[in-house]
């Protein structure tokens, strides 16, 4: 069934490319002019598998153990929703932000297009608010009142 080789194709992504740092599987799961939509994603990169090599390579660096868990996928027609949660910690520079050494833990959700077996547009969403508190960037509320 088409679908549950596109949720195989999404699965792969976290798993292999970002939770293992294997790059070149970018290349065999994400089509020449692939697009990544969405606030999840960083101003400036290329289309296709290079634009997607670099935000990884961004997101790796930064949190050089990066674990992802795919909490549910839902498949329809040409597309994948994922949702997941990420690990890591925050041993090297993020945007600007230098390492803080804390640990991480977010939730997003990712719409994933599929043309020819492969990824060609992504919507991404992510708590980019609550990962910057807990890398301490963003006061919490506690330290806020303080």
């Amino acid at each position: 069934m088409l679908t549950e080789t596109n949720k195989t194709v999404s699965r792969r992504f976290f798993e292999e490319v970002f939770g293992n740092g294997k790059l070149n599987v970018l290349d065999e799961i994400i089509a020449k002019d692939h697009v990544n939509n969405g606030p999840g994603s960083l101003p400036g990169l290329p289309t296709g598998p290079e634009g997607a090599k670099q935000l990884v390579a961004v997101y790796r660096n930064a949190f050089p153990d990066l674990r992802f868990t795919i909490d549910e996928q839902i498949a329809e027609g040409d597309k994948v929703v994922t949702r997941w949660t990420g690990h890591g910690t925050h041993r090297g520079e993020l945007v600007g932000i230098p390492a803080t050494g804390n640990l991480s833990t977010v939730t997003g959700i990712v719409v994933d297009r599929f043309v020819n077996g492969k990824i060609a547009e992504s919507w991404g969403i992510f708590d980019q608010f609550g990962m910057m508190q807990q890398l301490g960037v963003i006061p919490t509320p506690e330290l806020a009142a303080k």
